[in-house]
């Protein structure tokens, strides 16, 4: 992947999540299926604008939600958002909270993570890829970018939104839930939402040079909550359905402000490969 020249010029892909996929958000839409050298994206790539900014908006999971966790095709997304000029990237993703304070409902802008993934690629440079030699230790003191979070809380706060200003989710392999033991130990090891897809997600990101933020909503308690009933697929999708208006809201209004910004010095500070 060729590096970019470094600019001002903004473009959003935005990768939703679990029920945070909806094309309606953009104008004059156009859809287009690509290929990449790690094979193909979950989804078509659709291009349009919100309020005259560029966006790509690619849905994680596929349009019918029919790709597990683990076989997310991360590096194909990744590498076709950063090829069509993505500079930055919102994305959305349903988690559980593993706090009292972080109610089913509520948004988080998360701000590190844990891995605890077993079966993903974590890197574009493991050999394959003859145009990426070399080994990548890519930084992940500071995994999101800081100025577009403060963009985000300074928008939620203004939209009335009830919104944590940092957390650490927990990334699991899935499928499966966790079982109350690993919820409680989770727990105790600082984490205070849990999900299945920010990592390698934002790893990625780190390397391909974009600024990645990342709005979590907590759909449950997981089940280390005692007399709270424990998540199911049904309970995280009401609760998106009931709440989506609120991270919707907060994408439409903090597009047209990261779109204003100059970003020229936090790119030229991100690796571009």
């Amino acid at each position: 992947m060729a590096a970019a020249a470094v600019c001002s010029a903004v473009k959003i892909g935005i990768i939703g999540g679990t029920g945070l996929d909806d094309p309606e958000i953009l104008e004059g839409r156009t859809e287009k299926y690509i290929d990449t050298p790690f094979g193909k994206p979950s989804d078509a790539l659709i291009s349009g604008k919100i309020k005259n900014v560029d966006c790509v908006l690619l849905s994680r999971h596929g349009r019918h939600h029919s790709i597990m966790p683990t076989n997310i095709n991360f590096r194909a997304n990744m590498w076709a958002l950063k090829e069509e000029g993505c500079t930055h990237l919102l994305v959305t993703t349903a988690c559980g909270s593993l706090r009292e304070d972080i109610q089913p409902g509520d948004l988080v802008i998360i701000d590190q993570f844990i891995d605890r993934t077993t079966k993903r690629h974590l890197t574009f440079y493991d050999g394959s890829n003859s145009c990426l030699p070399g080994v990548c230790h890519v930084s992940m003191a500071e995994p999101f970018c800081a100025k577009t979070r403060e963009v985000l809380l300074d928008v939620a706060k203004k939209l009335g939104i009830k919104c944590h200003s940092k957390g650490t989710v927990i990334t699991v392999e899935g499928p499966r839930f966790s079982s109350r033991a690993e919820s409680l130990m989770f727990r105790s090891w600082g984490a205070d939402v849990i999900n299945m897809t920010t990592v390698p997600e934002v790893i990625l990101a780190k390397e391909a040079g974009i600024c990645y933020a990342s709005i979590a909503m907590a759909t449950d308690y997981d089940c280390w909550k005692e007399h709270e009933e424990t998540v199911s697929v049904d309970r995280v999708l009401k609760t998106l359905k009931e709440n989506a208006n609120k991270a919707t809201s907060l994408l439409l209004t903090a597009i047209p402000q990261i779109g204003s910004m100059e970003w020229s010095e936090t790119h030229q500070n991100l690796k571009v490969i």
